[in-house]
């Protein structure tokens, strides 16, 4: 699967639960929606996906990458109601950065 190089990053520093690199993958005024929630700017993302990780241990696995809108379909497993599960990850991409993330089913 060829993913752009931020989006590689990103699921590689997830797997190694770093919360800080997974923050430093995005610009500085970004953007992330999930569960209903959103998320504004870096440090936001950080507190928001170290404390996913610290209660759920996710571990994402890519499926397929749809270059054409940017969405990453991958399987999500941990400690969560419904473990395994599909979701797909809605980049908007701003240089070699992400802009903004939503995350759906």
């Amino acid at each position: 699967m060829n993913l752009p190089n931020i989006i590689s990053k990103l699921v590689k520093v997830q797997i190694q639960y770093d919360s800080h690199a997974y923050a430093n993958c995005f610009t500085d005024t970004a953007v992330v929606f999930d569960e209903g929630k959103t998320h504004n700017g870096k440090v936001e993302i950080q507190n928001w996906i170290d404390a996913a990780n610290k209660e759920y241990k996710t571990v994402m696995k890519p499926l397929d990458y749809n270059e054409r809108d940017n969405v990453l379909s991958a399987e999500i497993s941990g400690t969560f109601p419904g473990s395994p599960l599909i979701l797909k990850y809605h980049f908007k991409l701003s240089g070699e950065l992400i802009e903004s993330l939503k995350i759906t089913t």
